[in-house]
């Protein structure tokens, strides 16, 4: 059963049938705070994982919009750092032929991706430890090779990146899936196997037709894989200065509610960190890009009391 200490309001699992009968007092052991003891059904609400502890396996994030130029990468890279940041063990999953996941963290892994689905290299080989609790899985031109590996596939080709990452089910408490501007293979592939979608956005008109073409495919590929759903809309690039950008952010905020993230600024040093092969925590820690991406963290955790 579940006692919850009505000054300090910690919660305290109980064995009940190790509590004698005639027991009316209980004391916390948190705050020493004495108060009445109550018999009470076990809550399976109070009792339910947080949300990047699933029974099922890690929590799998597709970071991932068709229109370029919004923010993807950067927000992959430092979203996959600061979980990594609070203790979670993350992967970072690049499936962009640029490879810029690697360039952003300042690393060069000799493989990544593509060796892995070929089977060229085992799991442990392919990974690349970028940071502490942080794993690479990194992406690259052998890419192109490997969207044409999946074309040729018959039947079950959508399903070759599943197949190949539910090896890592059982090793990371979040896969962090960042995908290439565009349609193609490897895109279908991510959202057959990701659970979980947060589309970044930057605010211009130009992006929101290009959302409403994107959430089209995604209905598209739910017909199939239902367990797929937009859980987060991130604005990127808000610049107060800018008119458009608080018009177009009061119109998503009107059609998207509670999937709305607090929105990225727009900050110089955002886009400088990757020239120094680092993320926007260690680059700039005090800078308004840094205090947005911690928000970020926050709401995807869904722990308010992250970094303070």
């Amino acid at each position: 059963m579940i006692l919850t200490c009505p000054q300090c309001k910690k919660q305290h699992n109980i064995d009940e049938r190790r509590i004698p009968p005639n027991v009316k007092m209980a004391r916390c052991k948190y705050c020493e705070h004495r108060f009445p003891f109550v018999r009470e059904e076990k809550s399976s609400e109070t009792l339910q994982e947080a949300p990047d502890k699933t029974a099922g396996g890690p929590r799998k994030i597709g970071v991932s919009l068709s229109k370029g130029g919004v923010g993807k990468t950067t927000t992959a890279v430092n979203l996959a750092a600061g979980l990594a940041c609070t203790g979670h063990k993350v992967l970072l999953v690049d499936t962009d032929t640029q490879g810029q996941d690697s360039f952003m963290l300042g690393v060069t892994p000799r493989a990544g991706l593509t060796e892995l689905v070929t089977d060229e290299l085992e799991p442990d080989e392919a990974l690349f430890e970028a940071r502490e609790n942080l794993w690479l899985l990194a992406g690259g031109k052998s890419l192109a090779g490997l969207k044409r590996l999946i074309d040729r596939k018959d039947f079950g080709g959508e399903l070759t990146m599943a197949e190949t990452l539910c090896k890592f089910d059982k090793r990371f408490d979040y896969i962090i899936v960042d995908t290439s501007p565009g349609w193609d293979p490897l895109t279908v592939n991510v959202l057959f196997y990701v659970d979980e979608l947060l589309i970044p956005v930057s605010l211009e008109v130009m992006t929101l037709q290009g959302l409403v073409e994107f959430l089209n495919s995604i209905a598209a590929i739910q017909k199939y894989r239902k367990n797929i759903s937009l859980r987060y809309i991130l604005p990127t690039f808000l610049d107060k200065r800018v008119r458009k950008s608080e018009g177009v952010l009061g119109k998503l905020t009107d059609l998207y509610g509670e999937r709305m993230c607090s929105p990225i600024r727009y900050n110089v040093r955002i886009s400088e960190a990757p020239a120094y092969g680092q993320t926007i925590y260690e680059y700039a820690p005090g800078s308004p890009g840094a205090h947005d991406y911690r928000e970020l963290i926050r709401k995807v955790a869904d722990k308010p009391g992250l970094f303070k």
